[in-house]
């Protein structure tokens, strides 16, 4: 009897010493799991923390750009918008008194001849020149320097047409190193560089 109750009492010890050893085990799974979700919930809200930062930042960033870009597009629609109004009114106060001008035959053979004159003040009758003209007005042009600057032709004024040209004509040296137009194109195109500045000055500022 005295044996039995050894043996109760070694095993009711065994016994109790494994769960408290169990027990004390399992606290410290327990606490380390607990730590271990500590850290992974603190990792998680840090990582949170920081994905929030840089969306901010993100979303600051995009709004500049769009803002600037937004601001870049509307100055050059401005931009654009006052080029085509002061082109407009441009070509309205040119094309149509140089166009009129050039359909004016006597005007451009005013000009022919002045330009002829003045050629080589120092030495009028030699006439190293030559002359460009449209092949359209072969006829009456012919004509009009037999009638008008026979002198020049026979001073050697070289006079030539071309199917190109339509208005106009072009003067240089016999040798064609260079040409100086006189066309209704080359007169717009002076008169709209002079003026499309001064009329953008006009309207906008």
């Amino acid at each position: 009897m005295e044996t039995n109750d050894k043996i109760k009492k070694l095993t009711d010890r065994i016994y109790l010493e494994g769960i408290e050893k169990a027990k004390s085990e399992a606290d410290l799974i327990i606490l380390s799991a607990k730590k271990e979700a500590e850290n992974i919930i603190k990792t998680a809200k840090t990582k949170e923390l920081e994905i929030v930062d840089q969306m901010q930042k993100y979303t600051l960033e995009l709004k500049q750009n769009t803002e600037a870009e937004i601001r870049l597009a509307a100055r050059q629609f401005t931009s654009n918008l006052k080029q085509q109004i002061s082109e407009l009114i441009t070509n309205a106060q040119i094309e149509a008194p140089v166009k009129e001008a050039f359909n004016d035959k006597e005007f451009v053979q005013n000009i022919m001849l002045t330009i002829i004159k003045n050629w080589n003040p120092q030495n009028p009758d030699e006439m190293n020149i030559s002359l460009l003209l449209p092949e359209k007005d072969e006829k009456e042009l012919n004509n009009f320097f037999i009638s008008k600057a026979k002198t020049h032709l026979n001073s050697g004024l070289e006079i030539n047409f071309l199917p190109s040209m339509k208005s106009g004509f072009k003067i240089g040296p016999k040798d064609g190193s260079y040409y100086i137009s006189f066309t209704d194109t080359d007169f717009e195109n002076y008169f709209k560089n002079y003026l499309k500045e001064k009329t953008k000055q006009l309207l906008f500022d």
